[in-house]
């Protein structure tokens, strides 16, 4: 995939305003199981967390390598994949939560004992920054760049980067925290989560016959998504050609992990005339103002009442920086609600977040 300007797209790994480069690796087939307490396979053609039909919570975290120790980089890997396997079929990590020495701190901490896989899919990518490490310089994607800044950004640089990222997706809660906790233990002392992200809401679709959800304005939300479902177009905007970057990059994607901040308080005093002008769609059925339906965006907006150059450039001020992130090409808009996260073990101590990402 070209260069985005804007964009450093890579899915697999970034941070609140970062891009990253996710691996094939081959994990993770899609799959069209939407039973909310099934299993995901973890290995497969593609990591699975992409195109997989998307889940009702995540949790995401970025981490900053630690060891400058190439070995010691290359077993965490190696164990956090035996985790990760284990972990989306339902299983405890390791030797479990109990049973063990009773001297030792058991490999699982146990939260999810008990609980369904929920379609646990745990989706792992590299950060720009990775590659400045381990003498990997040479192994970097072209496409793999930080964002610059855009305009109404309020970037907080504790809650923006990362080596590394884990997008955690499940239909339970609890089961996407377990696994990041998990993994960031696993890590201590090879790597420190540096910002992680609760999330909520289906605001995006990657499967045809499901209805397009609604994000936290109350509109339609994804409405131009790829479906996981369809061949060609993922083939050409979301997974990487054997010619379009190094070879560890086949079959990979990129991701952009954006915190966007939503002023819900002014949005619930704005009238409905001016929430549909804003976003040129009609709030009942999501289409373009003019048009039958919200399934897909095609021709011009129609603004109705009769369209003015001060109603189009409002839309413009409002949303062009959002649709920077919506209209990349990566194809799958897996946007969520957002909700604070605790501190994390092993995380380094920040400041309050300044609406990073804005």
């Amino acid at each position: 995939m070209g260069r985005v300007p804007g964009a450093g797209l890579a899915l697999g790994a970034a941070a609140a305003g970062g891009a990253v480069a996710v691996a094939r690796t081959g994990y993770g087939p899609e799959t069209d199981g939407t039973d909310a307490g099934a299993a995901v396979e973890f290995h497969g053609p593609h990591q699975a967390g992409i195109a997989t039909p998307v889940q009702d919570r995540l949790h995401f975290a970025a981490f900053d390598v630690t060891t400058e120790d190439r070995a010691e980089f290359v077993e965490l890997l190696k164990e956090w994949t035996a985790a990760a396997r284990r972990m989306t079929a339902g299983r405890s990590v390791g030797e479990g939560a109990y049973g063990g020495p009773g001297e030792a701190p058991p490999d699982d901490t146990g939260e999810a004992l008990g609980l369904k896989p929920s379609r646990l899919t745990l989706t792992v990518g590299f950060g720009p920054s990775l590659f400045g490490k381990f003498g990997l310089a040479g192994l970097r994607p072209e496409a793999l760049v930080d964002l610059p800044k855009f305009a109404g950004d309020n970037l907080d640089r504790d809650r923006s980067g990362g080596d590394l990222c884990v997008q955690a997706c499940a239909d339970d809660p609890q089961v996407a925290v377990h696994a990041i906790r998990n993994l960031a233990r696993i890590g201590f002392g090879r790597v420190v989560v540096r910002w992680s992200q609760l999330g909520f809401g289906k605001t995006s679709s990657t499967t045809p016959d499901a209805q397009t959800p609604r994000n936290l304005f109350g509109f339609k939300d994804g409405t131009r998504n790829i479906s996981g479902t369809e061949k060609d177009r993922p083939e050409k905007f979301v997974w990487v050609g054997e010619k379009d970057g190094p070879a560890w990059m086949a079959g990979g994607s990129y991701l952009v992990a954006r915190r966007i901040r939503m002023h819900i308080e002014t949005w619930d005093r704005t009238s409905l005339q001016e929430q549909e002008d804003i976003f040129g769609r009609d709030k009942g059925e999501g289409a373009p103002a003019g048009k039958a339906n919200g399934t897909l965006l095609k021709g011009v907006f129609n603004f109705q009442p009769d369209p003015t150059v001060l109603q189009v450039t409002v839309w413009l001020l409002y949303l062009v920086p959002t649709l920077a992130l919506f209209l990349a090409p990566v194809g799958f808009a897996s946007g969520k609600g957002k909700v604070k996260v605790p501190d994390e073990q092993g995380s380094r101590p920040s400041k309050a977040p300044q609406s990073p990402r804005a």
